[in-house]
Formats: C-alpha cells, sequence, structure tokens
C-alpha cells in the first residue's frame, strides 16, 4: 500500500511538473520570442544571439542547443546525483519550444499591445516557474549553471544570476531598440516579485495559537477530523491569574476554516491568534527529509 501511495505521488508530482514547464513554454514561444523580450536565462540568450546572427537560427533551437549542452555538463559534474525533476522540465521546454516552431510559426506578435503581450510573457513562465520550484524542479539553463557553481566555486550565486539576468536586460535597449528595452526592464523587475509571490501562496499554511480552559476536545478535533496534530502548554493568565492551555498547530487553509468555526462554536470562550506562513519544515509539510 505504501508504493502504491509512492507511486502515486511520483506521478502527480510529474503532472504538475509537466504542467509548470508547458506554462513556461507558451509563455516563452508566444509572447517573449515574437516581442524580444529579454527577460534573463538561456531563453534570453537565445532572443539576443537569433538576432545578432539575423534570425538564420530561431531562438527555439538556440535553447534546445544550450539546454543540451547544460545538461551534459551537468550529469559530467554530478554524476547520478544530478537532478531528474530538472531534466525532465529542461526537456520539456526545449523540446517544446522547437515543436511550436514547427506546428505553429511566430513571425509576429499576436497584437500591438506590447504591455498585455509583456503581461502575458511575465506571468505564464512566472506561474511556471513557480510550480516547478515549489516541486524542486526548473526548466534547466542557468539553474543548472547556479548548481555547478554552486559546487565548485564561492561564488555568491544568487547575485550572480541577477547580474547576468540585469546585463541580458541591458543588451535588449541598444539591439532592439527602446521601448522593448523598458518592457524588458520592467519584466525583470515583475519576474522576480511574481515568483516569488507564487511560491508563497502555494505554500500558505495557517499557524495557529489557541488560548483556551479545555484543550483535550480541541486537540481530537485536529487529530481526528482534520488529521493533523498539536501542541499543547500549560499557561497562566496573567489578568485573571487562572490556569490556562496554549495549543499551537499548522494546517492548510480548508483546515483552518473547519477549525476556527469548531472553536467558535464549542468554545467560543477561546482566544485564537491566526498567523499566515509559507515556511514549514516538519513531518506532512514541504521540507520533511
Amino acid at each position: 500500500m505504501k508504493e502504491i501511495n509512492k507511486k502515486a505521488e511520483t506521478i502527480k508530482e510529474y503532472f504538475f511538473i509537466t504542467i509548470g514547464a508547458l506554462l513556461v513554454t507558451l509563455g516563452v514561444y508566444y509572447f517573449k520570442f515574437p516581442n524580444n523580450f529579454c527577460i534573463g536565462g538561456v531563453t534570453g540568450v537565445g532572443i539576443i544571439l537569433s538576432n545578432i546572427l539575423g534570425g538564420k537560427i530561431s531562438s527555439g533551437t538556440i535553447v534546445l542547443v544550450i539546454n543540451t549542452v547544460l545538461l551534459i555538463i551537468g550529469y559530467i559534474v554530478f554524476g547520478k546525483d544530478f537532478g531528474v525533476k530538472t531534466t525532465y522540465g529542461s526537456l520539456i521546454l526545449s523540446v517544446g519550444l522547437k515543436v511550436l516552431e514547427i506546428v505553429n510559426p511566430m513571425d509576429r506578435p499576436f497584437t500591438n499591445e506590447p504591455v498585455i503581450e509583456l503581461f502575458f510573457a511575465v506571468v505564464l513562465p512566472g506561474v511556471g516557474a513557480a510550480i516547478l520550484f515549489n516541486l524542486g524542479s526548473s526548466t534547466g539553463g542557468t539553474d543548472i549553471i547556479a548548481m555547478i557553481l554552486k559546487k565548485k566555486t564561492n561564488i555568491n550565486i544568487g547575485q550572480a544570476l541577477l547580474a547576468t539576468d540585469i546585463i541580458l536586460t541591458l543588451l535588449t535597449f541598444p539591439i532592439f531598440g527602446m521601448l522593448t528595452g523598458l518592457l524588458s526592464l520592467a519584466g525583470l523587475i515583475m519576474k522576480s516579485v511574481i515568483v516569488d509571490n507564487i511560491v508563497e501562496a502555494l505554500n500558505l499554511c495557517k499557524y495557529f495559537t489557541v488560548i483556551c480552559d479545555d484543550a483535550e476536545s480541541i486537540c481530537k478535533f485536529i487529530i481526528n477530523d482534520l488529521n493533523r496534530s498539536a501542541t499543547v502548554y500549560d499557561a497562566r493568565g496573567a489578568f485573571t491569574d487562572k490556569k490556562k492551555k496554549i495549543i499551537l498547530t499548522v494546517m492548510s487553509r480548508q483546515q483552518a476554516v473547519q477549525l476556527q468555526q469548531y472553536i467558535k462554536k464549542n468554545h467560543p470562550e477561546a482566544f485564537i491568534l491566526i498567523t499566515n506562513t509559507s515556511e514549514i519544515i516538519g513531518r506532512g509539510f514541504r521540507g520533511y527529509l
């Protein structure tokens, strides 16, 4: 039974990795490439090199070649420890871009509204990247470079990748003009904000601090009905000097609504503090080893 559940969880993970990688692929191909929005990463390199080469080699082909080379280098450097999920996400993006070039060639943007196109060029890959990041995957490219740099050097990887993205974005100005350059710069700023916020939203849980007289029935509800656990402390009211119980527990937003309703109905005298949290490490939550 445990083996079946593990396989089901793996299938579920790869399903969402596929969805995330496809969102990145669609956003890049239909909105970034036609508008020359260079917002860093391997796709930005593909856009710039394709233009420098006079369009003789497509952006999708360049991305495919670069990601393939980086995957090979990744396996040489890390061997069997190299991320399977990253390889899978990278292949979906690289092959997907090439397939779309053949099936549905794009020689111009969908609309004459670059701001709207920029929105989708940032949001679709941003949502996709957040899904991938949340599952420990990525679409390769600069992420593979970051993995190699982390192992081989003492370089601050976050700053190095940010600097690379900024340089690629600034190159858009002399190559594609002021409008495209400014939009690309705006897209770079939007990208970091969107990805961070989406990752946080995907992992958002509710942290409860419940101060009450009787913790037993509340804990039973948490354990039996919500399939969660809790920690209970003995406490004393500063004003009344009466003995109290403090319950600490963390759960999903849906479960939080149920707990809140239960306490409100059965323990109206209880004092509840509810805090949003997205970084939880422990059994039953993201980050448990």
